[in-house]
């Protein structure tokens, strides 16, 4: 019988990531304590958002606003990164960046884990930013999954690829 494998990967679903996006921009754009305060979000690029408001205590609120529906999409708050709110002339900017792979101190952080904690079966790779997990039995690689889901890890992890 061939090994079983999945694939650890950290990643962010741009299409939710959107939509959390533009779910943000319209409460905004509709909430009362927002009204003429020129507060917007939007994408600065592939994996970047930038919030701009008139005063840093709602650039801050709206941040929340975003993050909150970042949350409701399933998205991971490990996974997005937001400055301190900065002055850009008469206005305030926080520019946030989704994280995206998984680093080479991260594979290996995750390797570790799952070496010492894991069944003894399982082998982990690294290739490239993700970490592939195989083993003959799948029973050992749903312990390493409930294994990672359970770590306490400063970067956030699907599975891909189960085969």
């Amino acid at each position: 019988m061939a090994d079983s494998s999945f694939d650890i990967v950290s990643k962010v679903d741009r299409q939710e990531a959107d939509n959390a996006l533009n779910q943000a921009a319209k409460e905004l754009s509709q909430r009362y304590d927002f009204k003429n305060t020129g507060t917007t979000v939007e994408w600065k690029g592939e994996l970047a958002v930038e919030i701009t408001s008139g005063t840093e205590e709602r650039a801050k609120a709206a941040l929340e606003v975003f993050r909150e529906k970042l949350i409701k999409r399933s998205i991971s708050l490990k996974s997005f990164e937001a400055d301190e709110p900065r002055s850009s002339g008469k206005e305030y900017k926080i520019a946030g960046t989704f994280k995206a792979g998984i680093s080479q101190e991260q594979a290996k952080k995750l390797g570790k884990l799952i070496r010492d904690e894991g069944p003894k079966s399982v082998k982990a790779q690294v290739m490239g930013d993700e970490l592939r997990v195989t083993s003959k039995s799948r029973d050992d690689l749903q312990a390493v999954q409930a294994l990672v889901r359970g770590a306490d890890l400063d970067f956030a992890v699907q599975f891909d690829n189960y085969r």
